[in-house]
């Protein structure tokens, strides 16, 4: 009798084991990943879908990513950061259009989806670094993914910078080209899941109308490629820690 009253009470128990993990696991449900690409001209001219795109959906399945893009060439950080100041004086003066510019596309395309990981792709520093706003530049960036934070309700966003590239390493066009250079790391490194990726070999080659060009302000055809698949994959390493 006892043989035969405790094996059919072991396959129940195991039965009911196994159907509260398989319930656990669709109660979890998938991962959603928001990414957000910002910046200038360089990001400007990068197109998601030639790398950065095909990457993250590899990695995460194309029904558990968002990308949101919204980029404009030539335009300083405080086009973005509402309280931005300069070093001295009071001009110019912040306005953060292009900020909100990028959020009523973020909330649009997640409108009515729960996202559990953000990352804020940055590609950005030119302008400043022709301004003479370098000194204030970190902290600046730093307050932009605050800002992003607050707005989002999140304590959590990745950031993924692009360092910008070897163009005026003398600083003899865009004199604070180096500290913003240098800025963009430190800010990234310093960062609780930050990270910025190398953007000095992909501005030689040939630009997207076939004309050489060598340390150039901007990117080569292939280089806005390659600079996808690059901020792709800091990303994906970001999420996977």
């Amino acid at each position: 009798l006892v043989t035969t009253f405790t094996q059919p009470r072991m396959k129940s128990i195991s039965y009911l084991f196994v159907l509260s993990l398989l319930a656990l696991g669709c109660s979890q449900g998938p991962t959603t990943h928001l990414f957000i690409l910002s910046g200038q001209s360089n990001m400007a001219r990068l197109n998601p879908e030639d790398s950065f795109t095909p990457a993250v959906q590899a990695e995460f399945g194309a029904e558990n990513v968002i990308v949101v893009k919204d980029a404009w060439g030539g335009q300083p950080i405080r086009r973005w950061y509402k309280n931005w100041k300069p070093a001295e004086g009071d001009t110019p003066i912040a306005d953060g259009a292009l900020y909100d510019s990028m959020m009523v596309k973020v909330n649009s395309a997640t409108t009515g989806r729960s996202v559990d990981t953000i990352t804020f792709l940055w590609m950005q520093g030119e302008s400043d670094a022709r301004e003479l706003h370098g000194t204030v530049y970190g902290a600046s960036l730093v307050g932009l993914v605050d800002q992003l934070q607050q707005d989002l309700g999140r304590d959590d966003v990745q950031l993924v910078v692009g360092r910008l590239s070897d163009f005026d390493m003398d600083n003899a066009r865009f004199q604070h080209w180096t500290m913003v250079r240098e800025v963009l790391v430190r800010t990234a490194e310093s960062y609780p899941k930050g990270a910025w990726i190398d953007t000095d070999d992909l501005n030689d080659g040939l630009d997207r109308q076939g004309n050489e060009i060598s340390n150039d302000l901007h990117m080569s055809g292939d280089g806005y490629t390659v600079m996808g698949q690059r901020f792709a994959d800091a990303a994906i390493q970001l999420i996977n820690e």
